[in-house]
């Protein structure tokens, strides 16, 4: 036999192969009108491979098992209902699809983990354009693995933490996207655990109970673009290293202990171009360390940075403090950190050579920041002549601020950032 004549066999083959392995795959559609009436229904009779299209409608099923490599695809947001008893989809095959459905109403557990969909140790699974309503977990990744979560809206109703789950919940999982969804109303919008090599992208995080974003022990991960706006906290990230949070939004996070971000027990990451705008601390820094912080923007915040003792090797450098009431507060008197280059605009210094930076230092930390740290009672005395004549006091004859915390070349001008 001719060789051309063995590549025309073996090609033959390969088609004959192909060809019967999609012909497999088929629509099942369910709706009342439908043979199919139900999705449970649909998925004991759907191959490997198969779509399930179910027409707009209600549907009070318990629990919706997805065992089988499917597209679960909804028609005009069809609803299910998991009637506050039970939890409504859980994932237990790879490669499923959940798009476009309405799920609402799940049961709420102390014991147990109920989401509204939740992915149980499976890869590649795409939860996408879903609406989750007054759910106790909104979607659950439990090892998951390059999974994406994209673009759901979702809206929890409880006021007390015990009663309510994270919005997007991820433990132990590795190379998630979780891109473009709307979070509010649960205990934290976004929550990630034990999770690596992961992005969190363009997400709008707001009026969560606890936190818009919280990470524990999570390395090697981003979150970039993404709007956090009036939750009891802003992001709070503890216990990780080589986390890079980039251009994201920080606004209108208030209370005693609220804060833009929290980094607790942090090593070698990244704060570059965020905004931090009315948050009661822009950042807190607490056990931090090898991190850099520049081209960020802290506005009308009222501590921008709050910079514990216990921080080492943090570089801030090319950000604009404008409008803060405090700019820097520390615990301490010796600060291992350098500032340089940032823009202040209670720097009241001179530049005579012209160059865009000021001749003498700036000192961020005001003696009344100081006695504020410790004595936050001290607060009833803002903006009275004796605190202003305590501050500039300090700044001729310095004794309680730290000497080595300084900026050594103030911008005269704020960055265009």
């Amino acid at each position: 036999m001719e060789p051309i004549d063995k590549i025309k066999i073996i090609f033959s083959i390969v088609l004959f192969i192909l060809s019967a392995t999609f012909g497999k795959a088929k629509t099942i559609r369910v709706g009342a009108n439908q043979s199919i009436k139900t999705i449970t229904q649909a998925i004991i009779v759907a191959n490997k491979g198969d779509t399930i299209m179910v027409n707009k409608g209600v549907y009070k099923e318990h629990n919706l098992i997805i065992d089988k490599e499917i597209v679960l695809k909804g028609i005009d947001l069809p609803e299910l209902d998991g009637e506050h008893k039970y939890e409504i989809i859980s994932i237990k095959a790879d490669n499923v699809v959940v798009d476009g459905f309405k799920i609402q109403n799940s049961g709420i557990s102390s014991i147990v983990d109920i989401a509204g969909i939740k992915i149980y140790n499976k890869h590649h699974v795409k939860i996408i354009n879903n609406i989750l309503n007054d759910t106790f977990f909104g979607i659950y990744s439990q090892y998951g693995i390059n999974c994406i979560i994209k673009n759901n809206i979702l809206t929890a109703h409880q006021k007390e933490e015990q009663q309510s789950g994270n919005g997007i919940h991820c433990w132990k999982s590795d190379s998630m996207q979780i891109i473009g969804n709307t979070i509010t109303g649960h205990r934290d919008g976004i929550y990630f655990e034990f999770v690596t090599h992961s992005i969190i992208l363009k997400n709008y995080s707001y009026k969560n109970i606890r936190y818009g974003l919280h990470f524990m022990f999570s390395n090697n991960d981003s979150y970039v673009a993404n709007k956090f706006e009036n939750n009891g906290s802003g992001v709070s990230v503890m216990y990780s290293h080589n986390v890079r949070m980039f251009s994201n939004y920080f606004k209108d996070n208030w209370g005693d202990a609220a804060y833009g971000i929290l980094l607790k027990e942090i090593s070698d990451s990244y704060v570059q171009g965020n905004f931090f705008v009315k948050n009661t601390s822009g950042i807190y820094m607490e056990g931090a360390t090898r991190i850099i912080v520049t081209k960020n923007s802290f506005k009308n915040n009222g501590w921008a940075l709050k910079i514990q003792a216990s921080c080492m090797d943090i570089d801030l450098h090319e950000n604009n403090f404008i409008g803060n009431t405090f700019d820097v507060g520390t615990n301490g008197n010796l600060v291992l950190n350098k500032f340089d280059r940032n823009y202040w605009d209670k720097y009241d210094g001179y530049d005579l050579n012209k160059d865009k930076i000021g001749d003498v230092p700036y000192r961020p930390v005001s003696m009344y920041s100081m006695i504020v740290e410790k004595y936050p009672t001290a607060m009833m005395l803002f903006r009275s002549f004796i605190t202003s004549l305590m501050d500039k006091t300090e700044k001729v004859v310095p004794s309680l601020t730290p000497e080595n915390l300084k900026d050594e070349h103030p911008l005269m001008k704020p960055l265009p950032l």
